[in-house]
């Protein structure tokens, strides 16, 4: 192949490329039906504590280590629970996130009891409709 031809070759695949993700990122083809997909960033970061707020201190990041062992050490759990958020803010831990079952709330939290007393825990966990 001459170098002429692979110059064109590498022209349009990098247009087709361009095109390509402009054409997947464009509202329009956010959903199937058109419309956009629903974003709900605002209601996230409209209550607190979120992963950002996080702790940095030894023991946050230790309890917050804990929890998560012993929930992904739970194979009955569903996806959704193993993927819970867990934010520990001076031996304070909110869990956040959908679970499959109210079941599954509750053995969340029951396991994050396990690690700090009940009283430190704020359970925003909630069960996927």
């Amino acid at each position: 192949m001459s170098f002429s031809n692979l110059r064109n070759v590498a022209f349009a695949a990098t247009a087709a490329l361009c095109l390509t993700s402009t054409f997947i990122t464009s509202p329009a083809f956010a959903s199937p039906s058109g419309i956009q997909a629903p974003d709900n960033t605002s209601q996230n970061k409209a209550s607190s504590p979120t992963a950002d707020n996080q702790a940095n201190s030894k023991e946050d990041r230790q309890t917050t280590a804990k929890i998560r062992k012993a929930i992904v050490g739970e194979k009955d759990l569903s996806t959704y629970a193993h993927n819970v958020k867990i934010i520990t803010v001076n031996g304070q831990v909110t869990l956040k996130g959908p679970v499959q079952t109210e079941d599954e709330k509750q053995k969340i939290a029951s396991l994050a009891a396990s690690v700090v007393s009940p009283e430190k825990i704020v359970n925003e966990l909630t069960v996927k409709q």
